[in-house]
């Protein structure tokens, strides 16, 4: 297979042991609403500001293997004048991108929904890997109710995921498959495990279909969890038992990581989850890591608020989550460590 090295040293890179993915690629209107929470207006400099801040933290490769950018990021400098891209390669980070276009509804499927795109992506993907872009993300995402996600839901979304994934490799580019089933809703575990194994059916499926290298990507789900509206929590020892069950059943062993996404859990509650998961994972042929944004960045907006002079103990505040997650990957984390 042609780029079958650069994509081997790229998966090497990116599932570094103790080591997980910071997601940076909010859109617009996303860091809009981050930013809307500090008082911060969302205009390019800010936005540059702030990614700049997380991309140049010292000691952050040690925590993290591989960043992936909003394409703005991408063409982005340093207060230095250095590419972003760049300060990534140096610190021996892995640059990344979302090329995806976000999502709208998919005709003929009331309630689903499809992600744009795939339209002009080949070309996309050789100027990105031009400017040292080394991996991609493509996001679908699967709303829970009683009629969704459709058969017709299902099956788009995971031809969409598996053309995107092929273009990927096609290119030298390692892609991240995130087939995203959304918290929102009142349904409970079971549910949600119901949903998640359909959707990683037939997003294997597709992808085994379009002739993608499993050993040359990475998936990004979520975790098995109660819908945000039910009315019963769960611990972290029930997320990890249910989830540990789906990738059982569901994801091959070639693939060589798991990154969850932390969709919508609190900082906390991503990093114990993530714990509890590797705790009972026992000998299970993924890593198990994480590929967060919101769970590792709350804590930098908060200590930030839009103000140089608060850069420091940002950084020192995204340093600790980065950390707290490192040694979850482990199964090493305790809340002692939170102080």
């Amino acid at each position: 297979m042609e780029h079958h090295n650069e994509l081997q040293r790229t998966i090497d890179n990116l599932v570094s042991p103790r080591k997980g993915l910071l997601a940076a690629d909010e859109s617009h209107p996303t860091i809009a609403k981050r930013f809307a929470a500090i008082d911060l207006e969302p205009t390019e400099e800010n936005r540059r500001a702030y990614r700049s801040l997380l991309l140049t933290t010292p000691g952050i490769n040690e925590f993290i293997s591989g960043v992936i950018l909003f394409e703005e990021t991408v063409g982005q400098l340093n207060s230095a004048g250095d590419p972003l891209v760049h300060v990534l390669e140096t610190q021996g980070i892995v640059p990344g991108v979302k090329v995806d276009k976000g999502k709208g509804p998919l005709p003929n499927a009331p309630g689903d929904m499809i992600t744009h795109g795939l339209d002009g992506l080949e070309d996309r993907l050789d100027r990105y890997r031009e400017q040292g872009i080394r991996f991609a993300k493509w996001r679908e995402v699967y709303p829970i109710s009683d009629q969704n996600p459709t058969s017709l839901g299902l099956e788009a979304n995971a031809e969409v995921l598996a053309r995107y994934a092929a273009a990927c490799q096609q290119a030298g580019i390692v892609p991240i498959v995130e087939p995203e089933v959304l918290r929102d809703g009142t349904h409970d575990m079971g549910r949600c495990e119901a949903v998640h194994e359909a959707v990683l059916e037939s997003v294997f499926r597709a992808l085994r279909r379009h002739g993608v290298t499993l050993e040359h990507m990475l998936l990004k789900p979520a975790m098995i969890t109660p819908g945000e509206g039910h009315d019963a929590s769960a611990t972290p020892e029930e997320v990890a038992e249910a989830t540990l069950r789906l990738l059982t059943r569901c994801v091959p062993a070639a693939v060589p990581g798991v990154n969850f996404l932390s969709g919508g859990q609190t900082p906390v509650e991503a990093t114990r989850n993530l714990n509890a998961l590797n705790v009972g994972a026992g000998n299970v042929p993924w890593r198990l890591s994480f590929s967060y944004g919101r769970a590792l960045q709350e804590p930098v907006l908060n200590a930030w608020k839009g103000r140089e002079l608060n850069a420091e103990v940002a950084q020192q505040a995204f340093l600790l989550r980065a950390g707290l997650n490192s040694a979850a990957c482990e199964g090493a984390y305790s809340s002692v460590m939170e102080a």
